[in-house]
Formats: structure tokens, sequence, C-alpha cells
């Protein structure tokens, strides 16, 4: 997982609520066990018409959202099952962030194990922001996590509250597995301490 850094991106808007992890990508492609390849499918059922072809109505096919790397979205994203496929599949396409009314619990911690920013924003601040991105058409954010705002075009900056451990393996490119491998030293260290006062226990 990379380092999370301050980025200027484009940005998407699906104004929808109740945006589930079926629908961001769909329990037919979840086949295989690695974290790539997702992107294609996600918003399968929206992106494509029964012909295969690219529904031209649906928000990330529009011309303004082609390479968004943040996604604006409604109330309660990332609802349903908890598979992690969900945050694989939009991070794949391109997100690094997500701005939404708030999120499944589940979701919500798999996008940060997976090098995803879910941003949290009251109702009344997702609103300007629709207004804004819909007004501009393509339109860039800038997100600055180290000192947890973003910036919009229009220079409405926004700051959000995270998890100061959260921040802390973003900051650092780190998931549960690199994060614990931090602590690599400590775990030996016990373990030698363990194999020397209860050595039939290593046996």
């Amino acid at each position: 997982m990379e380092a999370y850094k301050t980025f200027t991106g484009n940005v998407a808007l699906i104004n929808k609520d109740n945006i589930d992890t079926d629908q961001i990508i769909p329990k037919l492609f979840l086949k295989k066990v690695e974290r790539t390849g997702f992107g294609v499918h996600l918003f399968q059922d929206w992106r494509y018409l029964d012909n295969g072809e690219e529904n031209p109505e649906f928000e990330l096919n529009q011309p303004q959202a082609k390479g968004a790397s943040i996604l604006v979205a409604g109330d309660n994203f990332g609802c349903g099952s908890s598979r992690e496929h969900a945050p694989w599949a939009l991070e794949d396409f391109g997100f690094k962030a997500i701005i939404a009314v708030s999120f499944a619990d589940i979701f919500y911690n798999n996008c940060f194990k997976n090098g995803i920013l879910p941003i949290k924003v009251s109702a009344e601040v997702q609103t300007a922001l629709a207004a804004e991105i819909t007004a501009a058409g393509s339109i860039e954010f800038t997100v600055d996590l180290e000192n947890q705002k973003f910036t919009t075009a229009a220079g409405q900056e926004c700051s959000f509250a995270v998890d100061p451990f959260r921040k802390e393996t973003l900051l650092k490119g780190l998931d549960d597995i690199g994060w614990t491998l931090e602590h690599e030293d400590k775990i030996s260290s016990f373990e030698d301490t363990q194999k020397n006062s209860q050595p039939w226990l290593w046996q």
C-alpha cells in the first residue's frame, strides 16, 4: 500500500443515498482473491447497458468524471454485505477518497485497509459540494490528510475527523499486516522471552 499524500484530483458525483456493496461490485464478479482487476466491474449494473456498452446516462461515464480520484456520494455509502471487494474495486478504478454523509461501519474500516480515505461531512456540506460539482461540471478538489481538510475548486475548505491510528497507517502506507511488521522487533523479543521462560510450549 502506498503512503497517502496530499493530492489534487478530479471529482465524480453520484448523488444517491444507500449505495450498497452489491451495486459497487456485484457478487457475480467475486471470483478472485487478488485485489486487482475489479475496477472494470465497478458499478457494473449502472455503468453498462444490457448489450455491454457504456450507459451514457451514468455519472462515471460522463466526460467530466473521466479519471476521477475523488467520489462524492450521499448518505450510508457502502451499506449491505461486508465484502472487502467493494473498496478493492473502488481503489482499482482509481478512487483515493470518498466523501459522503455517512458510511456503513465495515465498509468504512475496509477503506482504510485498502488505501482509500473515507471522509464524513454533514448533509449541508454534502449538498453544497454536490451543487458546486453540478454547476461546474469538471472540477478538482485537493485532499490534505495530514491537516485533515479538503479544498474545493471554489475555495471552500472543509475539515474532517479521522481516527489517529487510521490516519497514521494511511500516511505511512501500512495495511494491518504492514503495521504489525512495524513491531517485528518487539514481537521477536516477546517470543524469545516466552521460549526461555516456558520452553515446553515451543517444543
